[in-house]
This record gives structure tokens, sequence and C-alpha cells, in this order.
């Protein structure tokens, strides 16, 4: 029997390590994160502010990042999220998860 997350958490999982991954190239805050996340994506991935913001919430509950105020570049005031140690560490993980899953079902789609 195969070993795997329900679909919510995988859904979770999945916007957790687009997060993770969008903070390990620098803080940033909420719609920096969306805005990098669709660039990076070339459009296909949208993140909205009602997945996003409760995914950093948590995040920050989990100790996994960081967020203190900040004045933007435009003079607005923005959390501005930063990833931790096991920020980082958790991020290695999901990569690591990510890609093994990829794998197996790159298996399936070429077996079928």
């Amino acid at each position: 029997m195969v070993n795997s997350p329900k679909p919510a958490d995988s859904l979770q999982g999945t916007l957790e390590l687009l997060i993770l991954k969008t903070l390990d190239l620098g803080a940033n805050h909420g719609f920096g994160i969306t805005l990098h996340i669709q660039e990076a994506s070339e459009g296909l991935l949208r993140v909205e502010e009602g997945s996003l913001y409760p995914a950093l919430h948590r995040l920050e509950r989990n100790q996994l990042v960081t967020a203190v105020w900040k004045i933007t570049a435009n003079g607005r005031r923005a959390r501005v999220y930063a990833l931790t140690a096991s920020g980082r560490k958790r991020l290695g993980e999901a990569e690591e998860n990510w890609a093994s899953l990829a794998k197996g079902v790159g298996k399936v789609l070429r077996f079928a």
C-alpha cells in the first residue's frame, strides 16, 4: 500500500513549498510572494489571498517563517516574511518529497 498524504494535505503542502521556495530567495511581503509564484510559473499558478495569508500564518505559528512590519518602497506598510532555519530545513524536505512524488507520477504516466 502506498503511503500518501490526503489530497487536502497535498494541496496545503504544495502551497507551503511554493511559499518557502519563494522566501528562500529573500524576505518578501504577501503580494510579492504571489507575484513571484505567478511570474515564475509563467502565469500557470495563481495564489489567492484567501489561501496565501492562512498559509503564511500557519508557517509563522510553526516557526518556519518570521514576520515584521515594514514600509515598502512605495511607502505602504506591509508585513514582510522571512525564512527561518527550521523553514529552510522544511523546504529541503518538501523539495525531496515533491521530487519523489513527481517521479512516481511520471512513471505511472509513462506506463499507462
